[in-house]
C-alpha cells in the first residue's frame, strides 16, 4: 500500500492529473514520501506515455487520410502531453538554457535559473525542442505508424528513468530553501532505483506484447523492436551529454537540470527512432 501511495504521489507531483479529496487525504504528504516517490518516475512515464500514444492512435484513426495526418497527430499529441504534465520538464529545459547560456560563472548561472522569467536562450530552447519533437514524430509516423506509437510510449518511460541516475550519482546544488525538487533529489536510495527498474521491465513487457500483435515471435519481431533499441542507445548518448554538462558547469544538478535531462533524452530517443526507421 505504501508503494501505491508513493506512485499516486508521484502522479500528483509530476503531472496535472488531479489527485484530490479523499484520495489525496489517503495518500498524504511528507518529504520522506516525496523522496520515495522518485522511484516511480518511470511509472509516471508509463501512464503519460500510454495516454499520449493512445490519443495519437485515435487521431490517426479518425483524421482523413493525408500525408499531413501524422504531423497533425504529432502536434495534438504534443499539446496533450504538455497539458498532462503542465510543461513541468519543458520549464526545466528553458531555465537550464537561460542559466548556462546567460553566464559561464556557476553561481551566476544558478541565480539566473531561479528567475521565473524566460529569457532569449530559454525561449529558443523551447521553440527548437518542440519543433524537433513534432517534426521527428511526424517523420516517423509517415514511415511507420507503429514505430511512432511505440516510440512515444517508450520515450516517456525511458526519458524519466535517466534522471534518476543523475540523482544517484551527483550532488544536489540548487537552492535548498524553497526548492520543490530537493525532497525528491535528496539521497535517492537503491530501493528507489529498483522500483524504477521494475517499472522499466513492465514497460518493456507491454512493448513486446504490442509488437507481438503485429508480428510473430522471432526474427519477424525485430523490425518493430529495432527502432526502439536504436532510440534507447541514442537516448543514452543524450544522457551522457547532460551528465557531463551538469557536472562541468554546475558541479552537480538542480531540479531544472533533471527536467532538461528528461527533455534531451526524449528528443534524442526520437532521433534514434527516426534514423532507424
Amino acid at each position: 500500500m505504501n508503494g501505491l501511495r508513493h506512485f499516486v504521489l508521484a502522479i500528483q507531483f509530476f503531472t496535472r492529473i488531479p489527485v484530490v479529496g479523499r484520495l489525496a487525504d489517503w495518500v498524504g504528504f511528507s518529504p520522506s514520501q516525496l523522496r520515495a516517490s522518485s522511484g516511480h518516475l518511470p511509472g509516471v512515464g508509463v501512464l503519460v506515455g500510454t495516454l499520449v500514444a493512445g490519443m495519437t492512435a485515435l487521431l490517426l484513426a479518425y483524421l482523413p487520410p493525408s500525408p499531413f495526418s501524422p504531423l497533425v497527430a504529432a502536434v495534438l499529441g504534443t499539446v496533450f502531453s504538455v497539458m498532462l504534465t503542465g510543461a513541468f520538464h519543458e520549464d526545466g529545459l528553458a531555465d537550464i538554457a537561460d542559466g548556462l547560456g546567460g553566464s559561464y560563472e556557476r553561481e551566476r548561472a544558478l541565480v539566473i535559473m531561479k528567475d521565473s522569467r524566460v529569457g532569449a536562450f530559454g525561449a529558443l530552447a523551447l521553440v527548437l525542442a518542440l519543433l524537433l519533437k513534432v517534426s521527428l514524430l511526424a517523420l516517423v509516423g509517415s514511415m511507420n505508424v507503429h514505430a511512432m506509437l511505440l516510440g512515444i510510449f517508450v520515450a516517456h518511460v525511458l526519458s524519466r528513468s535517466w534522471p534518476l541516475l543523475i540523482m544517484w550519482r551527483m550532488p544536489y546544488v540548487g537552492n535548498v530553501a524553497g526548492s520543490k525538487s530537493k525532497p525528491v533529489a535528496d539521497q535517492i536510495s537503491s530501493k528507489s532505483l529498483c522500483t524504477a527498474l521494475v517499472w522499466c521491465a513492465l514497460a518493456a513487457t507491454a512493448m513486446l506484447a504490442y509488437a507481438s500483435q503485429l508480428a510473430p515471435w522471432g526474427f519477424a519481431l525485430w523490425p518493430y523492436i529495432k527502432p526502439i533499441v536504436v532510440g534507447a542507445v541514442v537516448s543514452g548518448l543524450g544522457f551522457a551529454y547532460m551528465t557531463r554538462l551538469l557536472s562541468r558547469r554546475l558541479q552537480g544538478f538542480t531540479g531544472d537540470g533533471l527536467g532538461a535531462t528528461q527533455q534531451v533524452c526524449e528528443l534524442t530517443f526520437y532521433v534514434g527512432v527516426a534514423l532507424s526507421v
